[in-house]
């Protein structure tokens, strides 16, 4: 199985530090957010990452190589323009999997989380499913959330708790099924497949952080430290 990694944001609410560095670069204890990422599915038995990019992405690339300082197989999909989340991985798809059937992981690049990949190892999907999104509680800038979790631990339009999507998630390919290449986020995808009731979830209580500002940025650091969450 391989994962693909989200890079190509803009980072709009970090500038001016991502004037001049992308995002992924940011580091947290002097570790860029990707290398946290690159680590933990190295560690997990991930040998294959895709990564995107656009804005500053040759950064990304001359800073990461080929993947092999953390015995990883790096490729990249660069992007002459944002594509947004779908249509981002809809343009990677072919570097992923090679039949709609297959699966592979997917995470932000710009989340921290002690999440252990190796769970959706351990608990496949069933073969009628479209993916498992990780969620978290809901934080205290995101607290309507994004999608509700029912008693079965599946995601449904209405019923059950509100949560929030961590940013982690493994997906069938078939997902992007019907999808036209372009410009488009993965959010109206997933709610299809919600509503078709082929989605499940995966709380995680652990730590997590979406490091969308600086001053996430700088909480985090604090956690990490506090905590010692390495």
């Amino acid at each position: 199985m391989k994962a693909m990694i989200l890079a190509a944001g803009l980072g709009m609410r970090m500038r001016p530090l991502t004037l001049t560095q992308p995002k992924p670069l940011i580091p947290v204890l002097d570790k860029p957010l990707i290398v946290w990422h690159l680590e933990k599915l190295a560690a997990t038995g991930i040998r294959d990452v895709v990564i995107n990019h656009a804005w500053l992405g040759e950064k990304i690339e001359a800073y990461l190589g080929t993947g092999q300082a953390w015995g990883l197989n790096l490729e990249y999909s660069a992007e002459s323009e944002p594509l947004e989340t779908g249509g981002g991985i809809l343009k990677a798809l072919p570097k992923l999997v090679e039949q709609e059937e297959e699966c592979f992981f997917l995470v932000n690049a710009d989340v921290w989380s002690d999440f252990d990949y190796s769970r959706f190892l351990r608990k496949p999907l069933l073969p009628e499913d479209l993916g498992c999104l990780v969620m978290v509680e809901n934080p205290d800038w995101h607290r309507q959330g994004d999608f509700r979790m029912d008693e079965r631990g599946r995601l449904h339009p209405e019923q059950g708790r509100a949560l929030t999507y961590s940013g982690i998630s493994l997906l069938r390919a078939s997902l992007w099924t019907g999808q036209v290449p372009g410009v488009f986020p993965l959010a109206p995808i997933l709610r299809q497949a919600i509503a078709a009731d082929r989605l499940v979830a995966e709380v995680h209580t652990g730590h997590w952080s979406d490091v969308g500002t600086l001053e996430r940025l700088t909480q985090l650091e604090q956690q990490v430290r506090q905590e010692v969450l390495l």
